[in-house]
This record gives structure tokens, sequence and C-alpha cells, in this order.
């Protein structure tokens, strides 16, 4: 009932997390009545279109490997909105999510009646993560922007280390329609002085990037000059990965996720790591620590396998760009023969893109919807599909248990044992509502 409350109290605020107001007056009003919880430890701020999440988890989780107490602030959640902040790895109970919500509560209040417009959702869950951290306390945070960065109420931080994952388009207009303006939007969590880890971009996003580092005296670290993946290989749970870091080589380290993608994310995690501990000293880390932190790394629902025979493959994919990851992801970490897709969209996205993205991987796609009030419905859905794939390939459920269901049905039908497959992807609320219905059956 904890858990009940707070939501409901959460979920009536405007506007949801999915829109931005472009100010952050709430937040900091709220931060300097809290006393600013947020300066009671270093932070590392992580930026980016896609990737952001699990370059969190893989942070979080090599820091703790050097004895670290981390805090962890992450978003959308998969299954319970408590995921979004953890300590030590582990979430916040919902006893713990109800005090801290309530610690915060009447300055939320306060801060209310004195701005014209009520703090949002996202800003309430970010107050709480940053003072639940310096009550804990933790020795370092990291945290993952919601929405752009700029604006993001996590950016009430100067974080001296923080990382842009690849940028690409998602949320337009509402960030920009180019990539370069989104990347202006991202760059706004870089502040003077800052060690800047950046990913491999687009020529676009990366001209804008560089100039912000240059305009406020950041120093930047870019994949494939100062660190990136060496080498990889498929292993059994995962991939073997060579990283070249800032001040060194770490060999043949065993990291429990898939693709291309999550070696490269693992290497901008590395990079940020040996900023932040070592200051910019050219001096390598303890390469058995990071043996283990990338050995213990883990992001559900990221080419997540939750069932064999057949296998059943979770991925969160919710834009063109995540989804080519995805897919690369899929033919290089498995060998399915055939391929069902359980699809589920946003409204707000753009879904012609994913699916055509998505046509060459599937051999067939069944179309659902989930129960997020921004769901793309079933029939809209079938009818780009049908466009993309073709009418025979293209299958309607008006349930994602049913949905589920008919594409392990498919999968299974003349396919040798083994080579069949089901991935079910669109949305980070598809793949946490599938995720729990998978694991009661």
């Amino acid at each position: 009932m904890t858990l009940a409350r707070v939501m409901e109290a959460l979920a009536g605020r405007w506007p949801s997390e999915d829109k931005m107001q472009p100010d952050l007056e709430r937040i900091v009003l709220l931060m300097d009545m809290l006393g600013s919880p947020q300066k009671a430890y270093p932070v590392i701020h992580i930026s980016g279109t896609n990737g952001k999440t699990s370059t969190a988890r893989i942070v979080d989780s090599l820091l703790r490997s050097f004895g670290l107490r981390v805090g962890r602030y992450t978003s959308p959640h998969l299954e319970s909105v408590t995921e979004r902040i953890t300590i030590d790895g582990v979430p916040l109970t919902e006893e713990q999510f109800g005090a801290a919500y309530d610690d915060i509560a009447p300055y939320v209040e306060l801060v209310d009646s004195r701005m014209p417009v009520q703090m949002t959702f996202f800003e309430v869950l970010t107050a709480m993560a940053y003072a639940a951290f310096a009550d804990a306390p933790v020795d370092v945070a990291v945290v993952e922007v919601g929405l752009g960065g700029l604006w993001d109420a996590t950016n009430v931080v100067e974080a001296a280390t923080c990382i842009v994952t690849p940028i690409g388009l998602d949320h337009v207009p509402m960030l920009g329609t180019t990539v370069g303006e989104v990347a202006v939007e991202k760059a706004g969590i870089i502040h003077p002085a800052a060690t800047v880890v950046l990913a491999a971009q687009q020529p676009e996003a990366a001209d804008v990037l560089l100039r912000r580092c240059v305009e406020v005296g950041a120093t930047v670290a870019r994949e494939g000059l100062e660190f990136g993946v060496v080498e990889r290989r498929t292993a059994v749970g995962g991939q073997l990965v060579t990283l070249q870091g800032l001040a060194g080589t770490y060999d043949e380290m065993f990291l429990p996720l898939f693709g291309e993608h999550q070696a490269a994310n693992a290497a901008c995690a590395l990079a940020a790591v040996e900023a932040f501990l070592g200051g910019g000293e050219t001096r390598q880390i303890d390469p058995e620590a990071v043996r283990e932190g990338l050995a213990d790394a883990r992001s559900p629902g990221r080419l997540e396998v939750v069932r064999t025979s057949p296998t059943v493959v979770l991925d969160a994919g919710h834009n063109p760009h995540g989804m080519a990851a995805t897919v690369r992801a899929l033919a290089d970490a498995f060998t399915f023969t055939k391929l069902v897709g359980v699809v589920a969209c946003l409204a707000d996205k753009d879904v012609r893109g994913m699916l055509e993205v998505l046509e060459p991987a599937l051999s067939s796609i069944v179309v659902t919807t989930n129960s997020s009030p921004r769901a793309l419905p079933v029939d809209d859905l079938f009818a780009l599909a049908v466009e993309v794939f073709g009418e025979d390939r293209v299958a309607a459920e008006d349930r994602l248990d049913d949905a589920l269901d008919t594409a392990v049905q498919l999968a299974e039908d003349e396919v040798e044992y083994g080579g069949a497959g089901v991935l079910v992807t669109g949305s980070v609320v598809t793949v946490g509502e599938a995720r729990a219905l998978l694991r009661t059956r």
C-alpha cells in the first residue's frame, strides 16, 4: 500500500515524464530547500539517445568492484518504479521508496505553492533519488538523464565526469528535428572543467559536443581515439572483450551482455571510471577489479534471454537507431533459423522506421499493444506493419499475453528444435510487461 499511495500522488503531476518543461526553477528551488543533497557526493552523469541505462549499470558495477558505495538513478523502469533508485546495486524497497517520498513531500508542496506550474513526476523522483543518496550516504552517484540534458531535472549537478552515449533522433520534435539540434540538448550536461567521455557519434553530433567542450574548458576522451574496443568475440552468455582504456589495455574481459553496442557501452563505462578514479592520471586501474565489475554487469530488458525452446529475447529498442543495434546484435550472438517479432510501440515514436529496420531480421511479426496511455492502437500498428512486411507476414493480437502465445506457436511451427526464436521489442513498457508475464508462466 505504501508504493500505491506514492504512485497515486505522483501520477497526478503534470506533465508526464515524456514531456519537457524547459526550465530548472522548480527543481533548483526544491534542492535548495532540501539543503542541496546532490552536492553531498560526486556524480557521473550520463546523457545520449541510446545505451544510457546499460552504460549506467556497467559504470555502477565497475565502481562497486572497487569497493565504493554507489547510488544509481535510471529511467524509465521495466516493472517497478523502485528500480529507478538503487543503492549498492539493489533497488529501494517499497518502504524505503515511500520514506524517500515522505521526506521531501512537504517541500514539494511548498514549491508547488510558489510556482505557476507544479513540480513534474520526474522532478519529484529525481529529488527523491538525490536525497536518498545523501541519506545513505553513497560514495558516488551514477545518474542517467531522463530527457535531453540541458533542461533535464537531473542537471542540477555539475558532474566532474560525464558520458554522452550515441546520439540519434528521438523525442522529435521536442528535442529537435536534426541530430545536431538533439546534440545541443544532450551537451547541456557538460560543465566547466569536466572530463567528458564521448561515444562514437555522427559527425553532426560530434561537432556540437566538441564545440561545447571547448567553450567550457572540458577534457574530452573520444571512443576510437583515446579509448575503445580493441577486440571482441562471442562467448556463451555474452562476449569476451579487450578494451583500450585511457591509461592501459584490459585484455580478455567477460561481459555478460550481447552485441557490439554493449561492448562499446562497456568501453565508455570503463573510460569514465578510469577518469573518476584516476583523476586524469596516466595510471591503469586494477585490471582484476575491472574484470570483476564487467563480469557482474547486468542490463535487464536489453537482449535479455528469458526463455528457451523457443528462445525468447526481450529488447527495449524504441527508435530506429537503437533497433538497428538490436538487429546487428541478434545476428552476431544468435543463430536463429526463424525469428518472430512481438512488437508494441508508443504512438509518438518513429514506428515505421523501427519496422523497416526489423523487417529483414524477422520471418513474421505479431503486433499488439501495451498498457501505456501513449501506446499505438493495434489497428494502426497492423496497418503500418502490413505496408512494411506484407500482409502474409503480419498477425495482430489485442493483448500482449495472446501475442506472446501466437509468436511462440509461429516460431515452433516447422522449425527444427533449437532454431526458433521470439523477439519482444518496440518499447520499454512492452518489454517490462512481457518480462512480468513470462516470469509467471
